[in-house]
């Protein structure tokens, strides 16, 4: 019986991403997200709560998460859920932190500080960007999935964000 751990979270993040690299150069970010829930009490009141949620990006993502994210940017992230368990040095005591590991981001709608304005992590503001996936390392980018003509640059002045992404990861 197949083990099922996959979760997908839609929030905005606490802080900036922070992106180190391992010993063997692959990249890696940590970040947290604010998901909010709201919710009317058996009172009739609305209520508002929020779960902060630690997340690890690998490789491509961890770079482009270092590269596009800030503190209060939304973002969606599906991944896998994953404990992480040691003894701490000081204490000797053992700690233990869940965790949800990245394996799909997608940059959302958010106001550009400082602008006042909406953009949009979409190609032309129209519709949404292929999520990012991790996994292919080719560094390749491959021409836009439509001959309409695209825009050369996004809103950040990069282009599309397609690095490392292979025609079956599109979902159209």
């Amino acid at each position: 019986m197949a083990s099922y751990n996959k979760v997908m979270l839609m929030g905005n993040l606490t802080r900036d991403p922070e992106v180190r690299y391992t010993p063997k150069g692959s990249a890696v970010a940590d970040l947290a997200i604010a998901v909010n829930r709201v919710y009317t009490a058996d009172n009739g009141e609305k209520r508002e709560e929020v779960t902060y949620v630690d997340v690890v990006l690998w490789a491509r993502l961890a770079e482009l998460a270092g590269q596009y994210l800030t503190k209060g940017r939304p973002v969606f992230i599906e991944g896998r859920l994953q404990m992480d368990s040691w003894e701490d040095k000081q204490t000797g005591q053992k700690r233990s932190r869940l965790r949800v590991v990245g394996e799909v981001m997608q940059f959302l709608d958010g106001k550009r500080e400082g602008s006042g304005e909406e953009h949009s992590a979409a190609s032309g503001g129209s519709s949404p960007r292929p999520p990012a996936r991790s996994g292919n390392a080719s560094g390749q980018s491959r021409p836009p999935a439509s001959k309409q003509a695209q825009p050369a640059n996004d809103e950040f002045h990069e282009g599309p964000i397609t690095d490392g992404l292979d025609d079956d990861d599109i979902p159209f």
